[in-house]
């Protein structure tokens, strides 16, 4: 297999207040507040086998590892430049974790060639392109565009790669457009339950933008709305709480684990 072509271009950036320093394409597709929520979202146990899928430079799966020592973290993105750059980070940052260049809709012999066979993981964490193409202006910058714009299909197919992926009892952790909650549900009904959903508004006041969402495989058990995350304060600084979670100073209650009391 060739070597993917290098990012020429890219910047230096510190996260979770300092803890991660994560090299990301200055221009295109850049990790930012999503997926350091999705990270605060996701529970984890040592020794457990965390995926993430999207994964993108490793922000959200590396957040988690350095988090949850001990975890055994697969990052899956489909472009081979981003997948490079994840596995530079992880080794910068000293945290183990497989990187492997896969489309997440791929049939489950690909998944299984690439050493994710189905009931393996115990957990799945992903941002999956979420937003609508016949609403949202395509990015001219291809790679922006693959991570960011949703096909009819596209929330359905991560969920049932997902969904074969985890083994009965798995948690899936993901993040979505706050309208697309019926979506998400709806997708989560066929072989997920204990769905438990935080809304993200961004100001006081204002429609939440964002849902952090976590389901188990197998799972028979009512849903749970909980209390809501405000990014920003009247003043539009960043909120106590969001400054917590984006610094890693704190987790959010879908990070504690299902069957915890």
């Amino acid at each position: 297999m060739s070597e993917p072509a290098a990012i020429a271009d890219v910047t230096e950036d510190l996260f979770l207040g300092g803890q991660l320093r994560l090299l990301q394409p200055k221009r295109g597709h850049r990790a930012g507040h999503d997926a350091l929520l999705l990270a605060a979202a996701t529970p984890a146990r040592a020794g457990q086998s965390v995926v993430e899928f999207g994964s993108g430079v490793g922000a959200a799966g590396l957040a988690v590892a350095r988090r949850v020592a001990d975890t055994d973290l697969t990052l899956v993105d489909i472009d081979s430049a981003l997948a490079s750059l994840a596995q530079t980070n992880a080794l910068a940052n000293r945290i183990d974790a497989r990187v492997i260049a896969l489309d997440v809709t791929a049939s489950a012999d690909v998944f299984r060639e690439a050493g994710l066979g189905p009931d393996s993981a115990d957990v799945v964490l992903m941002n999956p392109p979420f937003h609508d193409g016949a609403r949202h202006r395509a990015s001219p910058d291809m790679a922006r565009q693959i991570a960011h714009m949703a096909s009819d299909d596209t929330l359905e197919s991560w969920v049932h790669a997902a969904r074969r992926l985890l083994k009965s009892g798995g948690t899936l952790t993901l993040i979505w457009r706050a309208d697309g909650l019926p979506d998400v549900l709806a997708a989560l009904a066929r072989g997920f339950g204990g769905v438990n959903v935080v809304p993200v508004h961004p100001r006081p006041g204002e429609e939440a933008i964002r849902v952090l969402v976590r389901a188990v495989k197998g799972r028979r058990a009512p849903l749970v709305l909980h209390p809501a995350i405000v990014l920003q304060d009247e003043n539009g600084s960043g909120s106590a709480e969001a400054r917590a979670l984006l610094e890693g100073r704190a987790v959010l209650p879908l990070a504690k684990m299902p069957d915890d009391r």
